[in-house]
C-alpha cells in the first residue's frame, strides 16, 4: 500500500468552495481509478488555506501512470486547480509501522 501526500494551499477566501470541490473531485474522479484504497482531507485551523489530502493506491504506478497519466487525471485538475494558489507538494510513503 502506498500513500500519495499532496500539501495543498489555495487563494484565501475560497475555502467553502473548495471544501465542496475537493470532496466532489476525490468522491467522483479519483475514487474510480485503478489501485484506489480510500482517502482522507485534512484542513488546516492555523492556516485555514492549507490542505492535506492523503490517497491510499495499490501501487505507485497506479498514481503516477494509472491515474496521472489519464483523462481522469484533467478531469481532477479541472475541479481543483482553480483554487491552487500554487502547485500541491506531492510526495508518497510506504507504510513502515501502525498501531491497532
Amino acid at each position: 500500500m502506498i500513500l500519495e501526500l499532496a500539501d495543498i494551499r489555495i487563494q484565501p477566501g475560497k475555502q467553502a468552495e473548495f471544501d465542496l470541490a475537493i470532496a466532489r473531485g476525490v468522491d467522483e474522479i479519483i475514487s474510480q481509478a485503478k489501485g484506489f484504497h480510500g482517502y482522507k482531507i485534512n484542513k488546516g485551523i492555523e492556516s485555514p488555506e492549507r490542505y492535506v489530502l492523503m490517497i491510499f493506491w495499490e501501487t505507485l504506478e497506479n498514481h503516477t501512470i494509472d491515474f496521472r497519466e489519464s483523462a481522469a487525471f484533467q478531469e481532477w485538475r479541472a475541479i481543483v486547480g482553480p483554487f491552487f494558489a500554487g502547485p500541491p507538494v506531492v510526495e508518497h510513503f510506504s507504510l513502515l509501522a501502525k498501531s491497532v
